[in-house]
C-alpha cells in the first residue's frame, strides 16, 4: 500500500517555517497533521511487514487505510487554505497581506 501526496516533505516544510515566521499558524497546524499521518501510515506499513499473525496483518491494514483516508482529507484541506489565503501554489510563498501580521503584532496595532 502506497500513500498518495499532494505536497512532499520539503513543502510541508516551506510552508510550517513561514507559518511560524510570520505568527500565521493555521496552515503550518495542518502540515503538522499531515505529516504525523505520514509517520502513522509509515510505522503501520513497517509494522504490517513483521506481523505474525492473520488478524494483526488486518489490524495495521485498517489503521493505514484510515490514515490514508485521513491523509487525502487533510492534504485537501491545505491546499484550500492555501488558496483561500492566497498563498502561490508554484513556490508556497505566504502572500505579503498575510505577512505583515507579524509586524503589525510587533508595532501592537
Amino acid at each position: 500500500m502506497k500513500l498518495e501526496t499532494q505536497f512532499s516533505n520539503q513543502q510541508l516544510k516551506r510552508i510550517n517555517v513561514q507559518g511560524i515566521l510570520y505568527m500565521c499558524s493555521c496552515p503550518s497546524q495542518v502540515g503538522g497533521q499531515i505529516d504525523s499521518l505520514r509517520k502513522l501510515f509509515d510505522y503501520q506499513a513497517h509494522c504490517s511487514e513483521r506481523s505474525g499473525s492473520e488478524v494483526q496483518t488486518r489490524v495495521h491494514q485498517r489503521i493505514a487505510e484510515a490514515t490514508q483516508q485521513a491523509h487525502l482529507i487533510m492534504e485537501e484541506c491545505l491546499k484550500d487554505v492555501l488558496e483561500l489565503e492566497g498563498w502561490d501554489p508554484e513556490t508556497l510563498e505566504m502572500p505579503a497581506g498575510l505577512r505583515t501580521l507579524l509586524e503589525q503584532e510587533i508595532d501592537g496595532e
